[in-house]
Formats: structure tokens, sequence, C-alpha cells
């Protein structure tokens, strides 16, 4: 299966879910943008890493990478294979030298030691062109404040359905058109449950 490179765009707060973040990753050199919704801490131990902070103490995935260096062990690639029922799965590609290895990994862990290893990112075509939103001239990296996000740990991947967001009773056209005002606002989450909703029409 064809895989697409992916890079992270950026981090924003849930619009949908409290304690929740939106990691937007985009695919190198094309226009489709891959929103995935992680957990708080997941969003500090990337944005952390991108913005080059020292923690007082290790974060966890810092210990991992510590942990994998002293035994001589590099992630190479991180690679989201599969999106079963708004879940991403995901596994760690990694080497000692002699040996390649892949370990299943959730999402968001993954994509934080991927920072942390200046491994590669990848997805198939057929998750991108199912799950990703398209957008129309330039955007930038966005990193929110990381004195905002609280401490806890999530261990959720993917938000569930919202309740009340009334997409249903819209008409395909009143969609369309909110699909494009919230990719024009970079509200990539809102444009991911309006795309999940014409795509369960299309398929319908």
């Amino acid at each position: 299966m064809k895989k697409v490179k992916l890079e992270i765009i950026g981090l924003s707060y849930s619009q949908t879910q409290s304690g929740a973040y939106a990691l937007v990753l985009g695919e190198v050199n094309g226009r489709r943008r891959l929103p995935i919704i992680i957990g708080a801490f997941e969003a500090q131990a990337i944005a952390i890493e991108i913005e080059k902070m020292v923690p007082s103490r290790p974060l966890t995935h810092d210990l991992f990478k510590t942990f994998a260096q002293t035994y001589h062990v590099q992630i190479t690639e991180v690679l989201i294979y599969n999106l079963v029922e708004g879940v991403f799965f995901a596994k760690l590609i990694c080497t000692d030298g002699e040996t390649i290895q892949e370990i299943d990994a959730r999402t968001s862990d993954a994509i934080a030691l991927a920072v942390r290893f200046n491994a590669t990112i990848y997805t198939y075509e057929f998750i991108l062109s199912s799950a990703g939103i398209v957008i129309e001239g330039n955007d930038f990296l966005f990193l929110e404040n990381m004195e905002g996000i609280p401490k806890e740990h999530s261990s959720e991947d993917m938000s569930p359905p919202i309740p009340g967001s009334n997409y249903a009773s819209l008409s395909t056209e009143e969609l369309n058109q909110k699909l494009q005002e919230a990719i024009a606002e970079e509200a990539y989450e809102k444009a991911a449950r309006i795309r999940d909703e014409l795509n369960r029409r299309n398929s319908a």
C-alpha cells in the first residue's frame, strides 16, 4: 500500500472534549490534514519536545527514549496503519542496527516518541483519503501556551461522537458550507466531524 509522509502542523485545544487536544498532521508537500484527538498528557509531551523545553524531571516519553538508546535501539519510523470506528492505530518501527521490529502503540504516544527520535511519520493513502481534510491557502504551526495544559493523563486517542452536534439535521449543502467555514477557521476537529457526516450520507 502507498505510504504518505506526514509532518506535525500544530496542536490546539479540543473544541468538543474537555481536557483533550487536537493534533493536526499534514501531508508533506500537500494540502491534506489529518486531525487526531489526543489527551492532555500526550499533547504536553509533544509540545514540550517541539518547543525544546527541558522539564525538571524526565517525562515518560523521555524515559523511554533514554532506556531505548541505552540499549542501542532507535525508532526510525512511525506508521499510522489503520483507522477503525474513529480510532487510529499506529506502530513504531525500531532497529538495533541489525534487526527491525514493529511495536504497536497508541498514535499519540507514537507521535510523542517520533519527535524525540526524529523519526519519520507515515500513514497509508487510504487513511488520508477517508479521514483527511483538504485545505485551501496557507496555514502555519500553532502551539498553545503549555502552561494551560492540565497534568491529567487521558488514555483515549479519539473522542466519541458529540451528542447534540445536530449535523444530521442539516442539508448536504449546509454541511458543505460549514465544512468550508471550519477549514477556513483552522477548526480541523469540527471539520472532521462534518466530513464524517458527509461520508455517512454518501455511503448510505
